[in-house]
Parts: structure tokens; C-alpha cells; sequence
């Protein structure tokens, strides 16, 4: 592991070579992962829509017939999570509670509205895993905790096992009915981002690993962590490659 964040590492610093980014290339690199994570991170959850046609969604406001009216509702509501994300960068400080909120909120309000930034009143159970989310009445009490950890860790560990750790702790959490996926990596991301680090995306061909690695983490989330890092890896690559050509 500790191989693997030296990459990181000495990849952010060729990255950092290229900051302060000027337009258009800014937007550029932002617009492109905003249709990036927006598809991958609902692919991962079930949504039917490809990257193409959540690109023309996003950036023509066009859909395709014959597709369920809730992967529009998705794409579009954690596009909006992903601007707001980079809006939360400001004064570099660590998520807050209302913080987390907001990005359920905006996500998921075209879905239900009456749920979308409200912590769950029911117990739920998450298929294909051995662990049960703590009860409903526990919520506010973890959700309230949980900002507290993060802001006593951020500065303890490696940004990028931070972040894993943030995205872990918060989906054991479960705290909403759902979308609790998809508000994870972008926590995640904002960790990520906030430190000066690039985002993690996780590839639906990798669905199979990224909940194997997940549910092992319950007792030992060092897969879990190497599975996040060669994610923020991955991304580095890309990015280098576009600013060196």
C-alpha cells in the first residue's frame, strides 16, 4: 500500500506542476468528469443509461425514449451534486453534517422529495451483505458523530485512506432510504478534492470488486482502501495524459 500512495503521491506532484489550471481547460477537465462519475456512480446502482446518453442529458438536455424516467431523475440530480460538491471546496475545511444533506438533497429531490435530504425512519437491509445498517433511531446520533471523526482524522492519515475511510464508515452508516451510494463517493470525492488529490471513479465492470472489497471491510478494509487507491490512480493517468497532450 504503501507503494501504491508513492505513485499518488509523486503523480499529484506532476499534476501540481500544471495549477493553477486556466480556462477552458479547467472546465474542460470538469465538465468531462461531471458526465464521467454522474454515469458510473448510477451504473453502479442500476441505472440504464450509457455514458453517451447521460453526455446529451447532461449537456442538451435530451433523452432517449424507453428508458425509465428515474435514470433521468438520477443523472440529472447528481449532476448537480457533483457542481455543488465543488462548491463545498471553499476554505478547504471537512465536510459537514449539512454538508451531507445537501448532496442527498440535491440528488435525490426529483425522486422523492419528501425523503431527499432527511435520514431514514426505517430499518433497511442492503442485499448480498451479511451486515445490518444500525436502526433508525441511531442515525442522528452517528450522523452527528461522524462529521467529528472526520475532522479529527483528516490531518492523521493519508488523504486518499481518508477518503476511503470517509466513504466506508458513511455507507455502514446507511443513513438515508437511498442514494446513500452515490452521496458516498461523492463524500469520497470531496475528500479527495479538498486535499488536492483527484477523484476516484469507480467503473461498473469493477462492480463486482468494489462490493466484494466493500463488505470485506467490515473486518479489514485494507482491499477495500488499495481498491480506492488504484481508482485515484487510474484518474491521475487520465488526467496526465490529457495535459501532456
Amino acid at each position: 500500500m504503501n507503494a501504491l500512495l508513492a505513485r499518488i503521491d509523486a503523480n499529484k506532484a506532476a499534476i501540481d506542476q500544471y495549477r493553477p489550471m486556466e480556462e477552458p481547460l479547467l472546465s474542460q477537465l470538469r465538465a468531462y468528469y461531471r458526465v464521467g462519475l454522474t454515469w458510473s456512480s448510477n451504473a453502479l446502482e442500476g441505472s440504464s443509461l450509457t455514458e453517451s446518453e447521460t453526455k446529451v442529458l447532461l449537456e442538451d438536455g435530451l433523452t432517449v425514449g424507453g428508458k425509465p424516467i428515474r435514470d433521468y431523475y438520477e443523472a440529472t440530480g447528481h449532476a448537480e451534486a457533483y457542481d455543488a460538491m465543488f462548491t463545498l471546496l471553499e476554505g478547504r475545511r471537512t465536510p459537514t453534517e449539512g454538508d451531507i444533506l445537501l448532496l442527498h438533497r440535491l440528488f435525490y429531490s426529483r425522486i422523492d422529495e419528501a425523503q431527499a435530504g432527511k435520514y431514514r425512519s426505517q430499518r433497511v437491509f442492503i442485499t448480498g451483505s451479511a451486515h445490518t445498517p444500525p436502526p433508525p433511531a441511531n442515525v442522528p446520533g452517528e450522523m452527528e458523530a461522524f462529521p467529528l471523526w472526520m475532522r479529527y482524522e483528516a490531518d492523521a492519515l493519508h488523504p486518499v485512506v481518508f477518503a476511503a475511510q470517509v466513504h466506508k464508515r458513511f455507507v455502514f452508516i446507511h443513513p438515508f432510504i437511498d442514494g446513500n451510494g452515490r452521496v458516498a463517493r461523492l463524500l469520497m470525492n470531496l475528500c479527495l478534492l479538498r486535499a488536492g488529490y483527484t477523484l476516484a471513479i469507480v467503473p461498473p465492470i469493477l462492480r463486482g470488486e468494489y462490493i466484494q472489497t466493500l463488505e470485506q471491510a467490515h473486518a479489514d478494509d485494507a482491499a477495500f482502501t488499495h481498491f480506492i487507491a488504484e481508482r485515484v490512480l487510474e484518474t491521475q493517468k487520465d488526467i496526465l495524459r490529457m495535459l501532456k497532450g
